[in-house]
């Protein structure tokens, strides 16, 4: 056999990895696409391109553009929650004094802030989706608010004393506010120091639930 008979059985795009760093080198490319360009804009072509590898290889680890984008979205709604549990845990954990109810909604701003601090504009897969014509893709996408909207509830519920059903609006209001703001700061908030920006929403937003708190509620030593 010649070489030229050879070659394309050996030929290789990219070097040779284990499945797992291939696996993940293959979502960084995505994310990185997917955020800039939308799911829409984005072909497999263009990934595989990216990612120096042949479609076969990529088709080997995500079967369909779709199974590759909802891996990159679990990945990023997981590491939004992780920072929303890190703000919350210790509110949660120990009494509340007076007038650390305020502490509630900085850590909620300060942890949608760190998330897209770290995430940039693939941040975009959770807050600004381009996929959410089919209702099962949709609720994947909206799993991370979800549980980040039920997490700040419980800690809401306790501190205000209202109803379940009550809280999870405030929470759902906090959280829409939260991503609001940290959207806007990556794009437009050039000069802002992060702290400022925290400052400034929960202000605005613990003067309006300071009136919700409850008379009688059982605060620990401050």
């Amino acid at each position: 056999m010649t070489d030229a008979q050879r070659a394309p059985a050996s030929r290789s795009r990219g070097p040779r990895m284990a499945r797992a760093e291939r696996r993940s080198q293959l979502l960084a490319t995505a994310l990185e696409l997917f955020s800039t360009d939308g799911f829409h804009h984005v072909s497999m072509d263009d990934i595989a391109d990216r990612a120096a590898v042949s479609k076969p290889v990529l088709y080997r680890h995500f079967p369909s553009k779709l199974d590759l984008y909802l891996a990159l979205v679990d990945e990023q709604g997981a590491a939004l929650l992780a920072t929303v549990e890190r703000a919350v845990a210790p509110i949660e954990a120990g009494p509340v004094g007076r007038g650390e109810g305020r502490a509630v909604v900085g850590a909620v701003v300060e942890a949608y802030l760190a998330f897209v601090q770290v995430a940039g504009e693939s941040s975009t897969l959770l807050f600004e989706s381009d996929v959410t014509h089919d209702a099962q893709v949709r609720g994947r996408v909206e799993h991370a608010s979800a549980e980040a909207t039920r997490r700040i509830a419980d800690v809401l519920a306790g501190v205000t004393g209202r109803g379940r059903a009550e809280a999870d609006v405030l929470a759902a209001a906090l959280v829409a506010a939260a991503q609001g703001a940290a959207t806007y700061w990556l794009r437009h908030g050039a000069g802002q120091s992060t702290q400022r920006v925290v400052d400034l929403v929960s202000d605005l937003q613990w003067h309006g639930l300071a009136g919700l708190v409850r008379p009688d509620y059982p605060y620990g030593d401050a």
